[in-house]
């Protein structure tokens, strides 16, 4: 089968175009054959550095969400499963490749009526952007800040926390982000990459009762800043190359509550079916801003890193 490797940790040429053994579904095991997969922030820090919760070791094809269907199954699997269409993660690594094997528990089903791409757009972001939602316990009239709003994971929130009834400040980089955002539920939208972005979210609604922190970094400590009394700080990304910081002191003297939600496997399954249902149902939509063909995995990645996509990325594998 073809296959992307990475044989040592780089730039983006580091992801080379190859083949891989076809494989086969041991017990327990299901055979998934890839349609998509999802590229995350954090599959290019792994690429560049090793960094990265997968563990993975060199060589390694790697990637961490797929959508398409099973083909086969392990000897002691219900073979009804094949022809399923489902997304899963794999593991950790394997996702950028025509054909992964994964645990017979790990496949979601994909509902009727929701599109493919759609589904696995809201895989990983999906369930990322339920779980923040839920825990910040989100109320009709928070003032809500989005940072890396016109993201995958930003995106999403700024939908979500509109639906509740949130007056929403969309934080992102450049002009053509910015004017992204209004679209997906913003009551404001800020420019984070101008001198004054912080008196500007100040003059639309003062401070604010929830940041989602998606770039970290200055702007992460910023964005703490803006926070009421009473405010709640939840971090998703470090796009910025580092997370904001915040620590314990510095959080209850301005009464701002630090929230890190630490979901169990069952929990982020659960958050996965509920984001899928959600866009079945036409009340979650993932912008996908970019497809890119398995070969050039490579030019995905350089995408991601130069800033220049707008919501999800996917590797269009067949």
């Amino acid at each position: 089968m073809r296959a992307v490797w990475i044989h040592e940790f780089g730039g983006p040429e580091k992801l080379v175009p190859g083949t891989a053994p076809d494989p086969v579904p041991a017990p327990g095991q299901v055979l998934i054959d890839v349609v998509l997969a999802n590229i995350t922030f954090v599959e290019t820090q792994f690429r560049a550095t090793g960094f990265g919760p997968s563990g993975a070791t060199l060589p390694v094809i790697p990637g961490n969400g797929v959508g398409g269907l099973i083909s086969a199954v392990g000897p002691d699997v219900d073979p009804g499963l094949v022809g399923r269409r489902v997304v899963s993660s794999t593991g950790g690594s394997g996702a950028y490749a025509e054909q992964v094997v994964v645990d017979a528990t790990l496949p979601v089903a994909v509902p009727d009526g929701l599109p493919l791409d759609q589904a696995v757009a809201l895989l990983a972001d999906g369930r990322t952007a339920m779980m923040l939602a839920e825990a910040a316990e989100l109320r009709p009239g928070d003032r809500v800040l989005v940072e890396a709003a016109a993201g995958g994971v930003g995106g999403l929130l700024v939908q979500l926390a509109a639906r509740a009834g949130a007056r929403v400040v969309g934080l992102a980089g450049g002009t053509r982000k910015v004017a992204q955002l209004p679209s997906m539920g913003a009551e404001v939208a800020v420019d984070y990459r101008q001198p004054d972005w912080v008196g500007r979210v100040r003059s639309a609604v003062g401070a604010v009762d929830v940041v989602f922190d998606g770039v970290g970094g200055a702007i992460g400590r910023d964005a703490f800043e803006l926070l009421d009394r009473g405010g709640r700080m939840l971090s998703f990304g470090l796009s910025s190359g580092e997370w904001a910081g915040i620590d314990a002191e510095s959080a209850d003297e301005r009464g701002v509550t630090v929230v890190r939600p630490t979901p169990t496997p069952a929990q982020l399954r659960a958050y996965t079916e509920r984001a899928l249902a959600e866009g079945a149902a036409g009340r979650l939509r993932a912008v996908i801003g970019q497809r890119f063909p398995l070969a050039l995995a490579a030019e995905a990645h350089a995408a991601i890193e130069a800033r220049s996509t707008i919501g999800k990325t996917l590797l269009d594998v067949r």
